[in-house]
């Protein structure tokens, strides 16, 4: 009797190494957390206090909480794949070492196409702010967050260690100036702004997490950037634990104060943080409100065009998108292929938005529920390729069940996703059949 053997396939978490250090000289710790707490926070942190309290109350508290205990498997999961799988894919990547390259077209076209819509939502919050102290109203609200978008893809034209700077100096004022603002104002609470506590009903939180889900992106982005970083595997450990814990003081502390403060007046203004800022310093608050939206908003943008324009790149390369984008994928370089399509899909969104009566709350939630589906799928791919029972894989579990039941409360929003899974279907089957016919030339007598 014979016996053969069969070589055993590497374990998932060692099947790829990442960059070595001395390859090229990548980003720090300083300038990663950064870049991912930018990305994260956002200028969602502006508006949506506001919109969440006005769907479901204070009750909105506790959609908040909801959303900060999910970073925490969600972050440590994503941490843990960027670790072994270093690339500017990110999920798409992870997608196609799960579940094969199929499956992740839609998954890296659901996030490279909603960076743009998100980045020009980010800057018409900031823009807003702007408006609310200059004037003009929606013009002048337009003009400022085009002014934002420009500033913002012009740093990553010229490389992600220049926005990764950038990014380092206006987090640490960010977190300077928004601390100030919610201990300045908490002397100023009031119980009776608590009650009633949920005066739209318990399903309304539902509903409020749907808006928040908005401030939930932001935590696969780090994983884009991963193939940029000196030292992935000793750096993104720290990088997640520092951004976890920046994110949750700022996004719990700026909720409760909103609520606790400002209370049913909050649900009249489109600047809310201006009318805490005013509870807490008074005249000054106007000026150092409008420098923090505009802070925030180019954070948000920063951090999601540099991520966005790398995954477009590296969709070029594995044939998730034509190969005209893959130039300036390799870690170092910069991909402006993939960074001028992101510009001029924003400069369209910006145009639409311009004249469209489209409101804020309903691109976040379009927005929100297209970064679920990509979150959903990175999970998905985390825990069939995590060693299982390990911290990160029982995250990824945690994370993705919290996630699929919450696709409940999107409702008419979830077409989004199916359309954008259509299309990339579509792509892809003319793509083949593309490259079937020259190689059916070639065979003919």
């Amino acid at each position: 009797m014979t016996s053969t053997t069969t070589r055993r396939p590497a374990p998932p978490e060692t099947a790829a190494r990442p960059v070595p250090a001395a390859a090229h000289h990548g980003i720090g710790i300083g300038e990663g957390t950064a870049l991912y707490v930018g990305a994260v926070l956002g200028g969602g942190l502006l508006a949506l206090p506001a919109l969440a309290a006005h769907a479901a109350g204070p009750a909105s508290l506790i959609a908040w909480g909801v959303i900060v205990l999910l970073c925490v498997p969600v972050a440590s999961a994503f941490a843990a794949l960027g670790m072994r799988y270093p690339d500017g894919g990110g999920i798409a990547t992870f997608v196609t070492k799960a579940f094969g390259a199929r499956a992740a077209t839609p998954v890296g076209w659901s996030f490279y196409f909603t960076v743009p819509v998100a980045n020009c939502c980010a800057s018409i919050i900031g823009g807003e702010y702007v408006a609310g102290w200059l004037g003009g109203g929606r013009a002048t609200a337009m003009v400022a967050a085009a002014v934002i978008l420009l500033v913002a893809y012009t740093g990553n034209w010229f490389g992600l260690r220049m926005s990764g700077r950038m990014q380092l100096a206006l987090v640490g004022l960010l977190m300077l100036v928004l601390l100030t603002a919610v201990f300045t104002a908490l002397p100023h609470t009031r119980a009776e702004n608590l009650e009633p506590f949920a005066p739209h009903g318990w399903l309304a939180v539902g509903e409020a997490v749907t808006l928040l889900f908005y401030s939930f992106a932001g935590w696969e982005a780090v994983t884009h950037l991963s193939g940029e970083f000196s030292d992935p595997r000793r750096q993104l450990p720290r990088i997640t634990a520092l951004s976890v814990v920046v994110v949750a003081v700022l996004y719990l502390g700026l909720a409760f104060a909103c609520i606790g403060v400002l209370g049913p007046a909050m649900n009249d203004s489109a600047v809310p943080l201006t009318m805490l800022m005013e509870r807490g310093i008074g005249d000054a608050a106007q000026a150092v409100t409008v420098s923090v939206a505009v802070l925030l908003s180019f954070g948000t943008v920063n951090a999601f065009a540099a991520s966005g324009a790398r995954l477009g790149a590296a969709l070029g390369r594995d044939g998730g998108l034509p190969r005209w984008f893959a130039k300036g994928g390799a870690a170092g370089q910069v991909p402006r292929r993939s960074l001028v399509v992101l510009a001029a899909i924003a400069t369209a969104v910006m145009v639409v938005l311009s004249i469209a009566p489209v409101g804020v709350d309903s691109i976040m939630t379009a927005a929100s529920v297209l970064f679920v589906t990509v979150y959903v799928a990175g999970l998905a791919s985390a825990v069939r390729l995590l060693r299982r029972m390990s911290a990160a894989w029982c995250g990824a579990v945690v994370g993705l069940v919290a996630l699929v039941c919450s696709l409940v409360f999107f409702r008419y929003y979830l077409v989004l996703p199916v359309l954008l899974v259509a299309v990339a279907e579509v792509f892809r089957l003319v793509r083949r059949r593309r490259a079937v016919a020259p190689a059916d030339e070639r065979t003919m007598p």
